[in-house]
């Protein structure tokens, strides 16, 4: 059974043609993935699932079809759109799934993340972080008419937009020490994430001398970038990687 995992598509109503690429994507993969994992940023903006953007439309009813034809999908909101609930989770038939969700891949126990809490060496965005997930405030934000959620949502993506100016690339990566706690911790072989931008399998080095790795999806700009795991082996597909694609046999 292949599995699918993308992540930081960034969908936007103002490009119309990157929810088209996402809608072609995904409806080829009906008839050849078991599964769809989606790991965050699936849109670049949102304000709360009973604000959808009419724009969304088509891409909202390609994943229905995708369930309706027996695909499972799981979704995990990101740092852009983590106001996505259980209430669009339903209407596409799919599951929420939290940062952390664990599973096995070709008998290896594996690890999903959207990736921000692993860029701990970035001590601002971490307490921000803390702050837009934190529940109560959550439900205040939901109660607030739309336009003030999105003068809100602006000023966020402005301050965080002049935030990132001052930033190194490195502090903005994840931090190497605490990919391998995380790890270790939750005793997987495989970390799969997105967040950084930055498509690569990195072979982990652990402790217990186990041969670990860190696969991270890429995000989407003008080309698909994506994860395809079976029992034989997971291969990465993205248009900066060597050759357009990086692959992994299990151990």
């Amino acid at each position: 059974m292949t599995k699918l995992f993308i992540s930081d598509l960034h969908l936007n109503p103002a490009r119309p043609e990157l929810t088209a690429l996402a809608c072609h994507f995904l409806q080829q993969q009906a008839d050849t993935v078991s599964d769809v994992f989606i790991l965050g940023d699936i849109f670049n903006t949102w304000l709360g699932d009973d604000l959808v953007p009419d724009e969304f439309a088509d891409f909202i009813e390609t994943l229905r079809s995708l369930t309706q034809a027996g695909v499972k999908l799981y979704l995990m909101v990101g740092n852009r759109d983590f106001m996505l609930g259980k209430r669009f989770a339903d209407s596409v038939n799919a599951t929420l799934i939290q940062d952390g969700y664990q599973l096995e891949l070709a008998g290896q126990p594996a690890l999903l993340l959207h990736g921000d809490s692993l860029c701990i060496d970035d001590v601002g965005y971490q307490r921000y972080r803390r702050v837009v997930n934190n529940r109560f405030l959550q439900w205040c934000f939901l109660k607030l008419p739309a336009r003030f959620r999105q003068k809100i949502s602006d000023k966020i993506k402005q301050q965080s937009q002049q935030k990132k100016q001052y930033k190194s690339s490195q502090i903005m990566d994840v931090n190497q020490a605490e990919v391998e706690k995380i790890m270790l911790e939750n005793n997987v072989k495989l970390l799969i994430h997105g967040h950084t931008h930055r498509p690569a399998i990195h072979q982990v080095s652990l402790t217990n001398n186990s041969d670990a790795y860190r696969i991270v999806l890429g995000d989407w700009e003008d080309k698909v970038s994506y994860l395809l795991v079976d029992d034989q082996q997971l291969t990465l597909h993205d248009h900066r990687l060597n050759h357009q694609q990086q692959s992994l046999r299990f151990f």
